[in-house]
């Protein structure tokens, strides 16, 4: 089987692990010991790393399995938003450093967030990978690297009805974790490289809607929703892909 690197075994990367592990040999990184000693005796190869975003006496190591390694799956945040400029390069660097020369199949999860927050629809040429920092550093490295730019993620335990939001009128912009894991499927199958794409549900209910749909309660007046919209209509296109949860107000069911 070919071996898939998971890079951030949280929410996501769980998830995404769990579906690919009938077709691929998984190894993961975690942040402690005991979720790594855990994930081990379940059979899950996993080992520590972290990416801190500050420049190290000694570089970290690399990842000693990467050599075997066909797929990685990046899920740990490199945005702005999570750091200032020069802590995001620190931080890219020690990423680049566990990685090394890397080759095969390559995805970084980036987010719908490096879109401003204006009532619009968003496609992937409104807002160049060239214009986000942290996409940019690393396509710079890893000219193969695929890029997600993934939506809200909901699906299990993850419902919006569980959150204080506010701004009930302004759409959603969500994706069920089984469609992320499922598109990914289809780009390793395919072999793409070099591909960005919104990942999003096409279906962009307002906030009251998702949420009146998860407690059961029948939708009032229609009303016109607001905010912006980031459109997946070039992943569909170019995959032909259908989605298996394209509205929120389902993803509970």
């Amino acid at each position: 089987m070919k071996k898939i690197g998971i890079i951030g075994y949280g929410w996501l990367g769980e998830r995404v692990a769990s579906s690919l592990s009938e077709k691929y040999t998984i190894s993961v990184t975690t942040t402690t010991e005991n979720k790594a000693s855990d994930l081990n005796s379940k059979g899950i190869n996993a080992v520590v790393a972290s990416f801190p975003d500050y420049q190290l006496a000694e570089p970290i190591s690399q990842w000693t399995e990467i050599k075997d390694m066909e797929i990685l799956i990046i899920t740990i945040p490199v945005s702005e938003k999570s750091c200032c400029v020069s802590s995001l390069y620190n931080r890219i660097q020690n990423l680049s450093a566990f990685i090394g020369d890397f080759t095969g199949q390559m995805f970084l999860m980036s987010s719908t967030g490096v879109y401003p927050d204006l009532c619009k629809e968003f496609t992937e040429d409104d807002i160049p990978l060239e214009s986000v920092s942290g996409e940019r550093m690393l396509k710079n490295k890893y000219s193969q690297l695929n890029i997600l730019r993934l939506g809200g993620l909901m699906g299990d335990n993850r419902l919006l009805k569980n959150y204080n939001v506010g701004n009930l009128d302004h759409a959603v912009n969500h994706i069920h974790y089984a469609d992320i894991s499922a598109i990914i499927t289809e780009m390793i199958e395919s072999k793409a490289e070099s591909k960005l794409y919104n990942v999003t549900a096409p279906i962009h209910p307002a906030k009251s809607q998702v949420i009146n749909a998860q407690k059961n309660i029948p939708d009032g007046e229609s009303f016109e929703i607001k905010g912006k919209k980031v459109l997946s209509s070039k992943l569909v296109s170019e995959l032909d892909y259908v989605f298996q949860y394209p509205d929120p107000r389902k993803f509970h069911l």
